[in-house]
Formats: structure tokens, sequence, C-alpha cells
């Protein structure tokens, strides 16, 4: 039987302020935080060096904003887990972000309970979509 491994986490939000708090979050929840970046393109480079499990990824970042740092991650591994972190409320930008790959999306004045639930939920429903796919290519 092989050790469980901490689940590894890449925070990407330029307001470092948000950053400790997710981290402390994540930490909680018994995660690795491996990685921090304050822009997108910071991000897409940290996700390259540190393959995380997990990315947390701001919406509105300079140098690249989070829907081309996803769409970016996405390209560099098409199955990796993000989810999008904002302050907006637009349903056209959360759908936006599912559309080109987001696993889930959590606004920045939830509470932390219901960002736990978010990243939980969503991290379910793509661990049990990756076995699927694993059955069905078996």
């Amino acid at each position: 039987m092989s050790e469980k491994r901490k689940i590894r986490v890449l925070i990407a939000d330029d307001e470092s302020h948000t950053r400790v708090l997710v981290r402390q979050l994540f930490i909680s929840m018994g995660a690795d935080v491996v990685a921090e970046a304050s822009d997108g393109a910071e991000a897409v480079e940290a996700f390259e060096q540190s393959k995380p499990d997990i990315v947390l990824l701001d919406l509105n970042m300079p140098r690249m904003d989070g829907i081309r740092a996803l769409k970016r991650i996405r390209e560099i591994s098409p199955g990796a887990f993000v989810v999008m972190l904002t302050s907006l409320s637009s349903m056209e930008v959360a759908n936006e972000c599912i559309k080109q790959g987001a696993s889930g999306y959590i606004r920045k004045d939830a509470s932390t309970a219901q960002i736990k639930r978010t990243i939980l939920e969503s991290w379910k429903d793509y661990l049990d979509a990756a076995k699927k796919q694993d059955g069905e290519k078996g």
C-alpha cells in the first residue's frame, strides 16, 4: 500500500492578502501549497515548474488575465484541474471560464466554508470523471 501524498496546489492572485488567506485554507484542508503567482504569466510558468494537482486562478491579474492563463495551462495539460477565483459576479464570465475548461468558479466574497465546499465538490467531480475515463480506456 502506497503512502497517500498531499494534494499539491498552485495559488495565483495579484493580491498578496488573498494568497495568504487561500494558502491557509488549503493548509487547513491538508494540502501542500507548492507555488504562488501574482499574475497570469507567473501562474503559467509556476504550473509548468511545479506540476500541481489543483490550480486556484484569479480572473483579474496583470500581464496575463486568468482566462488567458487558464487557456495556456489547459494547452500544457488538457486535464488540469483549475478553479477560478474572482470578485466579479457575472454569469457570462463564469460560463466563459467553464467553457475554457475551468472545473469550478469561486467568488472572493464567499465564506470560507463555501470556498472549501466548492473546492472539495469540484475536486471529487474531477476525480470521478478521471476514474470513469480511465475505466473506459481499460
